[in-house]
């Protein structure tokens, strides 16, 4: 017979029997290319990068958010998920926001799923051009309605079938699964939330304008308090500065593109067009930032933080600050993260702008 106290770690045993979320990976199909990032418990509440790729597209591959070539973009996938060198084969995927509608509704607090579910469409006829069963329909209950202690505030969202359909046949034909369908915004701002402590007090009470400048568009979402109170989109990205290096040095567009990322164009390139052209992109922010205060009630904004590609660009942030005369920094939301050692950390800090989708998508692993 055994003597002694047997002490039971009755957290450990509810770890063991709690089924686990399945993993993730992050994927993120832009015009321009394919970004993965997967993520892992780092211990403690925090996140390590275990692996993360980046795999160009083709031009015109994906326009406008819609996929014109599956076949092209699913052999980037593939190409890009073997790189990556995960046997995580779960992909969290997002579609563009263009591709979405939302809205808050307010709905009674202290209903049950199903009436909460059946309100939710009710309502959503009022704001979805479209017959109900053309579209993929979620919600999510944000919380308390600020100036009603009786009813609470839904999102929800809505896009066309299609649109979702063709992004899991893309997975599916790189022998991928989508199990995990997002926004674009919703997973950028996820990404957002990891960045609060750069910020004085966290953030708080301050209007922080995440400009997105991708290939083609420049997104800009003011984000107070962790919600959304402004998006914009405008036509103007990266692919201006590539044919700018196009006409100016007779390469042909893919090398514009490595060499933009690589370097090795001649001395004139900075003065003759990467400063033209931070100088358009300076002007573009300032356009949003005015459309934002003239349609708002709001007349500063407190911080900038650059995203996509062309964050990357030597300069950029000097330059749109000195423009807009606001704080301006890069987006890297693994600043606070360990890193694996199948991970570069100076290649991680320098892509880190593009991959904010990608990273609040992997972090869809974690979910509760």
């Amino acid at each position: 017979m055994l003597k002694g106290k047997i002490t039971i770690n009755t957290e450990a045993i509810e770890r063991l029997f709690k089924p686990r979320a399945p993993a993730v990976v992050g994927a993120d199909i832009s015009s321009s290319s394919v970004k993965l990032v997967e993520l892992v418990d780092g211990g403690g509440g925090s996140y390590r990068v275990e692996h993360y790729a980046v795999e160009p597209l083709p031009r015109d591959a994906v326009v406008d958010g819609n996929i014109n070539n599956l076949e092209a973009v699913s052999d980037a996938l593939r190409r890009c998920h073997k790189r990556l060198g995960s046997h995580v084969k779960n992909l969290a995927m997002a579609v563009p926001n263009n591709a979405v509608i939302s809205k808050t509704i307010l709905v009674p607090a202290g209903q049950t799923e199903d009436e909460l579910e059946l309100q939710v469409e009710t309502e959503a006829n009022q704001y979805i051009p479209f017959v109900l069963d053309e579209v993929n329909l979620d919600f999510q209950v944000l919380g308390p309605a600020p100036n009603s202690a009786e009813d609470v505030e839904v999102l929800i969202a809505a896009s066309r079938k299609e649109k979702i359909d063709d992004r899991v046949a893309v997975a599916e034909a790189a022998g991928l699964k989508a199990i995990v369908m997002d926004v674009d915004l919703f997973a950028a701002q996820a990404a957002f939330e990891l960045m609060g402590k750069q910020f004085p007090e966290g953030g708080k009470d301050q209007n922080i304008a995440i400009v997105d400048v991708g290939a083609t568009m420049m997104h800009v979402n003011v984000l107070r308090n962790g919600q959304s109170i402004y998006t914009r989109e405008q036509p103007f990205g990266g692919s201006q500065l590539t044919q700018e290096i196009v006409n100016k040095f007779g390469l042909t567009p893919e090398e514009a593109e490595t060499a933009k990322r690589m370097g090795g164009l001649p001395e004139n390139y900075d003065s003759d067009v990467l400063q033209p052209f931070l100088d358009m992109l300076s002007l573009e922010v300032a356009r949003a930032l005015q459309f934002f205060y003239t349609s708002t009630q709001h007349n500063q904004v407190d911080h900038i933080v650059l995203s996509g590609g062309c964050a990357g660009l030597p300069g950029v942030a000097e330059a749109v600050s000195k423009r807009v005369e606001v704080h301006t920094a890069i987006a890297n939301p693994f600043s606070d993260m360990a890193v694996s050692g199948k991970v570069k950390p100076k290649n991680l800090t320098q892509d880190a702008p593009m991959l904010m989708v990608a990273c609040g998508l992997a972090l869809r692993r974690f979910d509760k």
